[in-house]
């Protein structure tokens, strides 16, 4: 009974870690979000569980805060280098080991910017990811995985599509199924209706105005340009009438750099993974110093 207690916690500590991908401390919605990830493809299921555990253990044998890694900090950007790794890549040997060491290297990462109280979001996921596809793209030849080499057909005749705007929930994770995308719209909205409903609304917006940039209709549909503002809605959503304004700015300006970056056409960013989460890290920046000034402004 004692080593069945002592297991529980940490199963809820690493389903808390998956559900914090998206900024929800809450065991349902990781386990939601595992379910929608082994839904769309076993390796990637199985690496975002192998990399959450990892980073969860680095932690704490790193004897790190006991708080923090019950509320599964040191979980999500690891479990997002896990499926990044397995959704550009064949998953041979070589895959699993850098999923393995990649985990381990964001939780840490993650922990210098705790330390020194920087709000850095999914940034330890973004440079840890970037660095080992630029390397296997580099120094390998490792096929693309069959996810990414034959992506989902989107039907674009039906514009009144409701997939568009739940797409994007499933492009945070890699995931470009309906099901998926209506799953982990679910799991956060089990744990925050607001973030969810507002989520939803930046997902909207966010494809209103990747269409209006004339960007490419299927892309724009499968949710690639709505899940960067999909994070950054959730990030800033609370009840009060100024956190609705602030979620736009966060929204708009996740989306604009965004298609900056993709219309840059870099190929240093391509070897390296493309966008990832980036416009979501540096939209968010930017806005805190805004939504402080307005709560400033508000209190006086």
């Amino acid at each position: 009974m004692k080593k069945l207690d002592e297991r529980i916690p940490f199963v809820l500590t690493v389903l808390k870690g998956i559900g914090q991908i998206m900024l929800q401390e809450n065991e349902w919605t990781g386990l939601l979000f595992l379910v929608g990830i082994f839904y769309g493809d076993v390796n990637m299921g199985m690496a975002a569980l192998v990399a959450t555990i990892t980073g969860t253990l680095t932690a704490s044998l790193l004897h790190f805060d006991k708080r923090e890694i019950e509320s599964g900090l040191y979980g999500f950007s690891p479990a997002l280098v896990g499926v990044a790794l397995t959704f550009m890549f064949d998953a041979n040997w070589l895959v699993w080991v850098l999923v393995i060491v990649g985990a381990a290297a964001a939780a840490m990462l993650q922990h210098f910017f705790i330390e020194r109280k920087l709000p850095v979001f999914t940034f330890p996921f973004i440079v840890v990811t970037w660095l080992i596809v630029f390397t296997l793209h580099h120094y390998t030849a490792i096929p693309p995985s069959p996810s990414l080499a034959a992506p989902p057909v989107i039907d674009v005749s039906d514009t009144s599509d409701f997939t568009t705007s739940t797409n994007g929930f499933g492009e945070v994770i890699f995931q470009g199924s309906f099901f998926a995308g209506i799953l982990f719209f679910i799991a956060v909205f089990l744990s925050n209706p607001t973030a969810a409903l507002y989520g939803l609304a930046g997902s909207i917006l966010a494809a209103a105005i990747s269409a209006r940039f004339v960007q490419p209709v299927v892309e724009v549909r499968m949710g690639l340009f709505s899940f960067n503002a999909v994070l950054c809605a959730i990030t800033f959503a609370g009840t009060r009438r100024r956190d609705g304004l602030v979620v736009l700015i966060a929204v708009v300006a996740a989306t604009l750099i965004d298609i900056f970056m993709l219309k840059s056409d870099s190929s240093l960013l391509t070897k390296a993974g493309g966008v990832l989460t980036f416009p979501f890290v540096l939209g968010a920046w930017l806005t805190l110093p805004l939504k402080n000034m307005l709560n400033k402004a508000w209190k006086s």
